[in-house]
């Protein structure tokens, strides 16, 4: 039976409509047997496989998809079968000499292929050991259309299979897989045939091969073995993964109310890079690029302790719910991204309370979800997906930052032991299998006892953000009665149409009572709370809305800011500035409230101010008022950072060395001679000592010399990239030669780009570097030299890349710039990346415009 909302989406809520450009459903695949074997030095590889399939229904035709693979031989059956390749459509057509009866047959192929320098399909990561050799590593990236790179295969989620790999390695190196290997054999010619063991029924973008001069390191959690394999001589550097897995298996364990079910989950360090991803969710092999997995004490900072924490949450979230549980078709991408983003930051809160994550995601992600949203660049959370590049574009701000928050607000809506009774009930039942939302609804509405979808429906079936805003309230008899309207909250004329939702809010009185309701349609409506008191709208922030006050409202909230708690603190600060840059209320609003943030304010809160101050003077780069913001900012911000200090202190918070990685790069982007001269000399040290800068403000340090740069400087910024031989910081130190703000030095970084001085991944990260402070340099640079540019971006990456490079430009003509490259270039099917960067552009300016009478004001003061 049809759901409204799954003939809204043209879908059945058991069996998905097709979209366009997806397989045919007749012949179903049950078991792969696949063999590769590659040649690292040849960057090529050759492939085997059988696949055992179902045939539904009679037919002379069958097809899968392939990209980028040259078919040797197709059988079927053991009879021969000829092959059609459609390059454009990355699919296979095998015809067969007679129709195939309905049951089980052998499908069959031999082909070759080729291994890639960045991160689709079978690619090579090269490196340098710790003793200066070079190595070559292989690895595979399949998500989302790219396992038909590695073999031919039914390569969409709902066609669940199981796979039994097997590898060809050179000899004494190691391969590895989502399964044990069951047994390795010594070939004639001194290489190793590794065969892996058979996996669970699982979609073919988890599978996952991997092989190098690497090393393993492991713990057991239960029955299951955890490992963490690396390059060699950096093993112990997974010791802090490698226990923070154990803790976080046996949470979600509990939590998800089934056991991981394979034996082992190992986690991948690859020492290099992507433009499109930093992890990868391989079921029982997650792969992590090396800086979101290993923790190197003498250059990584605090932050990027919590990063890896987060991270390796997150990618474990996937084993449940994505791996174990999988999406139909990639229109609800958002039950992967966005459930496991909502993870990572409650099993983060329960197990590391100190570092506040539910409050720092209410000025983290919220904040950036409702960047996008609130713009003509939203869509909605479910997204009808058709073609390989919107597949791309759905890895996004909305699909995971809004998707987590809107699980957060539906978590806290329903409470938190009615929310996982549901999540526990749709995994018992869908588990080897594939889901639509609509049935994640039905098991949260059956654990609820009453129907969540009309509340849900409004935040993933449209875009955009409510803003629910109170225009009295009145204290009468020891009740307060506060009247709200609700309408959308926009950043540009686009996102300022009539819309509605079902908005959870909590409403409270301060130190008081408060109490739930929803706030729906555009009448005022009223809610009463018990006692007297400074009114507090979506009291805790657990629900996705922006909120605003009429005067006294907002004096009160001005006035008792210190004394609300710390989610209502850093949501009125986001709130108001959103507010302001769209025109709803002046920007004094914020000023008044940001004042009240002071010495003995929460970490968390500087943060937030300095994000703000940054985004303000961004706003005014190249402008008269660029100068005078920056020396306020350092005003404002110097202060704190002297009282907190460079240097850690024994038992302070994470939160107060995040700060201070926060403001000595907020500092030296603006200029603080007192940053820009330590930079210098601890820059000038990495010379004889590559670990003289202290880890814990080693990356805003580096970011400062870099920004600050002179010829000379950025000579020896890239003679220290050339030396270096820690994979991880070379990366880093790349980025660092694009970010000097001195154009004639960014031309130098482009000229890079035109050597073989550093990869095709370490390329794209230096193009977007440069982006940064250069965008229309960059643009410019891309689309004259367009070839060499898709020659280092990833094939998922392509459509939006060179058009983002732009966004960050305040020049009127880049818009038209970047339409007329759009017409030239992409098809009408692959432009969110344009509609993003357009937005951002207009936005920017309508802020700038809105905000400047009331900047001006607050600089000269």
């Amino acid at each position: 039976m049809k759901s409204a909302v799954a003939a809204l989406l043209g879908l059945t809520v058991s069996a998905p409509a097709l979209a366009a450009g997806q397989l045919p459903r007749t012949v179903v695949p049950l078991v792969y047997d696949i063999q590769i074997r590659p040649d690292a030095k040849a960057m090529t590889f050759t492939g085997t496989e059988s696949v055992t399939i179902d045939v539904k229904q009679a037919t002379q035709t069958i097809q899968l998809n392939a990209a980028d693979l040259t078919i040797g031989t197709a059988t079927f059956d053991g009879r021969p079968a000829s092959v059609k390749t459609d390059a454009a459509a990355q699919r296979l057509t095998v015809t067969l000499p007679k129709a195939a009866s309905v049951g089980r047959h052998t499908l069959s192929f031999a082909w070759t292929g080729k291994i890639n320098q960045s991160a689709a399909g079978l690619f090579a990561i090269d490196y340098t050991n710790t003793d200066g050799s070079s190595s070559r590593m292989l690895a595979t990236q399949f998500e989302a259309p790219d396992a038909r790179r590695f073999a031919p295969m039914w390569d969409e989620p709902a066609f669940k299979a199981k796979f039994r790999l097997s590898a060809v390695a050179p000899e004494q190196q190691l391969a590895f897989s989502n399964m044990p290997a069951s047994a390795i054999t010594k070939q004639a010619d001194g290489t190793q045939l590794y065969r892996f063991a058979e996996t669970p029924l699982m979609s073919s973008y988890l599978l996952f091969l991997g092989m190098g001069d690497m090393e393993r390191k492991t713990a057991m959690a239960g029955n299951v073995e955890i490992g963490i394999i690396s390059r060699k001589g950096v093993v112990d550097q997974g010791d802090y993964a490698l226990a923070s897995a154990k803790t976080l298996l046996a949470y979600y364990n509990e939590y998800f109310g089934q056991p991981y079910p394979l034996p082992k989950m190992d986690m991948i360090a690859g020492p290099g890079s992507s433009q499109f991803f930093g992890a990868m969710e391989n079921w029982g092999a997650i792969f992590y690029f090396e800086n979101e997995l290993l923790f190197d004490p003498k250059r990584a900072t605090e932050s990027g302790r919590q990063r890896i924490y987060t991270v390796v949450a997150h990618e474990m979230a996937h084993q449940w719910f994505g791996d174990l549980v999988t999406m139909a078709w990639w229109d609800d991408l958002w039950l992967n991204e966005g459930f496991a983003s909502w993870m990572e930051g409650k099993s983060s809160a329960d197990l590391v309370p100190a570092w506040k994550s539910e409050a720092a995601a209410v000025s983290g992600e919220r904040e950036g979800a409702m960047g996008i949203d609130a713009t003509a660049a939203t869509h909605p959370i479910i997204r009808k997906i058709e073609t390989v590049d919107q597949i791309g574009e759905a890895f996004d701000g909305i699909t995971y930052s809004k998707g987590q928050a809107v699980i957060g607000m539906l978590e806290s809506t329903l409470g938190p032991d009615v929310f996982r009774k549901g999540i526990r009930s749709y995994m018992a039942k869908y588990k080897y299998g594939n889901t639509v939302t609509e049935q994640l609804w039905a098991e949260l509405s059956a654990a609820a006892g009453k129907p969540v979808a009309e509340i849900a429906h409004d935040f993933t079936l449209q875009g955009g953000v409510p803003l629910v805003t109170m225009t009295g309230a009145r204290c009468a008899g020891g009740t307060t009665t506060a009247t709200m309207t609700q309408g959308r909250f926009g950043l540009d004329a686009a996102s300022r149409v009539p819309q509605t939702w079902h908005v959870p809010l909590v409403v409270g009185t301060l130190g008081g009572a408060q109490t739930s309701t929803i706030v729906t349609g555009t009448a005022p409506s009223n809610v009463t709370i018990k006692g007297c008191g400074t009114v507090v709208l979506n009291r805790g922030k657990g629900s996705y809305t922006r909120v605003m006050y009429d005067e006294a409202g907002h004096a009160a909230i001005v006035r008792d800011y210190a004394k609300l708690d710390l989610a209502d603190r850093l949501g009125t600060l986001g709130d108001d500035f959103a507010l302001a840059a769209g025109g709803y209320q002046d920007l004094s609003r914020y000023f008044d409230v940001m004042a009240k943030v002071g010495p003995a304010s929460d970490p968390l809160e500087w943060s937030s101010v300095a994000g703000a101050l940054g985004r303000i003077t961004g706003l005014y780069d190249k402008t008269p008022l660029e100068a005078p913001l920056r020396a306020r900012s350092v005003k404002i911000l110097s202060p704190v950072l002297t009282q907190i200090g460079f240097e850690p202190k024994p038992g302070e918070s994470p939160l107060t060395s995040n700060l201070r990685e926060t403001l000595v790069g907020r500092l030296g982007v603006n200029g603080d001679t007192g940053v820009a001269d330590r930079a210098r000399r601890y820059v000038a040290a990495l010379a004889t000592d590559p670990t003289a800068i202290p880890p814990s403000i080693r990356q805003p340090i580096l970011s400062t010399y870099a920004v600050n740069a002179t010829p000379a400087e950025w000579d020896a910024l890239l003679a220290l990239t050339k030396a270096e031989k820690n994979p991880v910081a070379k990366n880093r130190f790349v980025s660092l030669l694009g970010a000097a703000r001195n154009p004639a030095i960014a031309g130098r970084a482009l000229d890079l780009l035109k050597t073989d001085t550093i990869s095709a991944p370490q390329k794209a990260g230096l193009l977007r570097a440069v982006a940064g402070s250069h965008p229309d340099l960059a643009f410019d640079w891309a689309v004259a030299n367009r070839t060499l540019v898709d020659g280092f971006i990833e094939d998922s990456s392509r459509a939006g890349y060179i058009v983002g490079l732009g966004a960050g430009s305040n020049d009127p003509a880049m818009p038209r710039k970047i339409t007329a490259y759009a017409d030239k270039y992409l098809a009408a099917s692959s432009r969110g990346g344009v509609t993003r960067s357009l937005s951002a552009i207009a936005v920017r300016k309508a802020a700038a415009a809105q905000l400047q009478p009331a900047v001006s004001k607050w600089v000269a003061q």
